[in-house]
């Protein structure tokens, strides 16, 4: 079962643009980056985010159309498990209707001060995936 997406704006800025007028391809993982670690801090509470930290074991990611200066794009981030002291990521940025990126990521979780693989607490893993409720 993955999460409700989550939704990250992003204003594609001058810093953004390369030669070739357009965003440069690095700028999209760190849209990525960022959209996967402002969703972990808007669920966890505050002291589990003090306790840990996330480190990017992988992407993938498929380019699929440019994104251009000025540029009102969404990243819609869904996690899609945890397993052990993993996280998968599926992270799909969209201008309007239009695909511009698919992102498909693991992280690793790691104890701030010790930076060790550290598995999640249940109970916090558990607000990632909320329960539908029962309908009565």
């Amino acid at each position: 079962m993955a999460s409700a997406p989550y939704l990250y704006p992003i204003t594609v800025g001058p810093a953004d643009i390369d030669f070739m007028g357009h965003a440069n391809n690095a700028t999209y993982l760190t849209w990525v980056q960022e959209a996967v670690i402002d969703h972990w801090r808007s669920i966890a509470p505050p002291d589990a985010v003090a306790q840990h930290l996330w480190v990017a074991l992988s992407h993938e990611i498929e380019y699929l159309r440019p994104a251009f200066l000025g540029d009102h794009l969404v990243a819609a981030v869904v996690l899609e498990k945890v397993q052990g002291a993993r996280a998968f990521y599926d992270t799909i940025i969209r201008r309007g209707d239009e695909i511009v990126v698919r992102a498909r990521s693991c992280w690793c979780c790691v104890d701030a001060k010790t930076h060790r693989a550290v598995r999640l607490a249940r109970d916090i893993v558990d607000l990632f995936f909320p329960k539908a409720e029962a309908v009565a």
